[in-house]
């Protein structure tokens, strides 16, 4: 079994084939702390480690000084308001006014396989490795990563703690998801949050996905930053006191900053030394920071950005965080790539190509920019396959009225005046080449000189009111609209 619990000091050992992570319910209130992640460790040689002593300071040996313990403590998943003053992953605004959250241990469960998150990207589990390259070689989408509809698949490569926590006083039930796989050494976490009915409604204005726990004063960060073309640049740093974070309020995950954060001892190289990743499976607003506090505690918390966030929870409802995904390397930053890579390729890409070499392509972007027809695009084409070339990429300007980037976006129909006889020709001509067809989109945006936009202005993201901004004289689609992603769909169908 990958994950155990020890009943006789309340500890919970999650193990992947390298790698432990541990925790355990300590004082009678149930507060959870952590107590490991690094090198795997048998069961002989925990029992130090999980019998550590409760701190003399804990609240019901020493309650006169309930703060000391709340703002030193390694908590599991730390709340907002109550003597912690360092990051918190939970808050919320109940009906009376209130922000203050904490979770108490209250229950587990162990789940064969991985349950899915509804709506969100995740990891998968798969039964065997045969099972994933069959899925590959045959391209049966519906079966690789199945969990989706499943909800739970494996139980021979993974495994999910299942922790549930409760907030009593704001009438809250947490379940904290840990899952562990046998072939990779990555832990995936997540947070499900359920109102249970003392409040009809209550505000969750913040729900981070994870919360690690370290410490000591001798580790760098990594955060990865960038700009248009030159992305996912690294930027290292040691590990001063205070707040050091890394986020995007652009809606996305965004060039400018990735989603991903590494802390690591500070003589850690690329080929030797501890590391832990810990990347955010989400396109969305986020937030990943790493925490030094005065007592030289480590917190690393990660998840959605709580700028702007704000939830309504109705009685009986549920929110459910996207996934962090955590990886342990004492190799080096090297071997933390190199399992990343893995848990992706195996366990997050849902393609029948995942396996697949990817087609040589040429894109006639740079040869023609706007100015094309379908002699230029099959004289391409033709040059082309004689040097091997196996995909002709056709790229802006194909549609609408559009000769310059400043209209038709949203206007996804042929321009014939530009494409004589029509898509379908050009793609049978370089078909007939023994060449792939490719088509450039960019179905999100819509350009003001547009007959979607004169048909649909509120279809542009506007707060009423305001004037929209507009960025390289285009808007972007209120996606959050069913009848804009029906339109789009139709759209590409045609």
């Amino acid at each position: 079994m990958s994950i155990k619990y020890y009943d006789n000091t309340k500890t919970f050992k999650l193990d992947t084939p390298n790698t432990t992570y541990m925790f355990r319910v300590v004082d009678e209130e149930g507060f959870i702390l952590h107590l490991y992640y690094g090198r795997r460790l048998t069961d002989e040689n925990i029992d130090d480690l999980a019998r550590v002593e409760e701190p003399p300071f804990v609240p019901s040996k020493n309650n006169r000084d309930r703060g000391s313990f709340m703002d030193c403590a390694p908590f599991e998943y730390p709340g907002h308001g109550l003597g912690d003053y360092r990051d918190d992953a939970f808050s919320v605004l109940n009906p009376e006014g209130y922000s203050a959250t904490q979770v108490l241990f209250k229950d587990y469960k162990i789940i064969k396989g991985k349950p899915s998150i509804p709506g969100l990207p995740a990891t998968f589990a798969k039964s065997t490795e045969n099972d994933l390259q069959n899925d590959v070689s045959t391209g049966n989408v519906e079966n690789i990563g199945n969990s989706e509809k499943q909800g739970n698949l494996s139980n021979k490569n993974c495994e999910t703690l299942e922790i549930i926590v409760q907030d009593v006083a704001n009438g809250l039930e947490l379940s904290l998801f840990y899952s562990v796989f046998s072939d990779v050494d990555a832990i995936a976490r997540s947070v499900r949050i359920r109102n249970t009915g003392k409040y009809e409604n209550i505000k969750i204005t913040k729900a981070l996905s994870a919360s690690y726990e370290f410490y000591g004063d001798d580790y760098d960060t990594i955060f990865l930053h960038g700009t248009w073309a030159r992305e996912r640049n690294i930027d290292r740093e040691h590990l001063g006191y205070g707040k050091h974070y890394v986020s995007s309020l652009r809606g996305e995950s965004s060039h400018q900053e990735h989603p991903f954060v590494a802390l690591l001892s500070s003589s850690a190289n690329e080929d030797f030394g501890d590391v832990y990743g810990f990347s955010f499976i989400y396109s969305g607003n986020f937030i990943g920071q790493v925490e030094r506090s005065q007592f030289d505690n480590v917190r690393v918390t990660m998840g959605i950005n709580p700028v702007d966030f704000c939830w309504n929870l109705k009685a009986g409802e549920e929110f459910c965080t996207p996934e962090v995904v955590s990886v342990y390397s004492n190799e080096g930053i090297g071997k933390m790539s190199r399992t990343f890579h893995d848990l992706f390729r195996n366990h997050l890409i849902r393609s029948p190509y995942r396996e697949t070499k990817r087609p040589i392509l040429i894109n006639n972007w740079e040869a023609t920019y706007f100015n094309f027809n379908t002699e230029k695009l099959i004289s391409i084409a033709k040059e082309a396959s004689k040097l091997g070339i196996e995909l002709l990429v056709m790229d802006d300007g194909w549609f609408g009225h559009r000769d310059n980037d400043s209209s038709s976006l949203g206007d996804w129909f042929v321009n014939e005046s530009k494409l004589q006889g029509g898509l379908k020709y050009l793609v049978d001509e370089v078909n007939k080449l023994g060449m792939k067809f490719g088509i450039w989109m960019e179905p999100e945006m819509i350009s003001p000189d547009s007959e979607l936009y004169r048909a649909h202005p509120d279809w542009a993201i506007q707060i009423p009111g305001r004037t929209p901004v507009m960025s390289r004289e285009q808007y972007v689609l209120d996606l959050t609209r069913q009848d804009v992603r029906d339109y789009i769909f139709s759209q590409i169908e045609k």
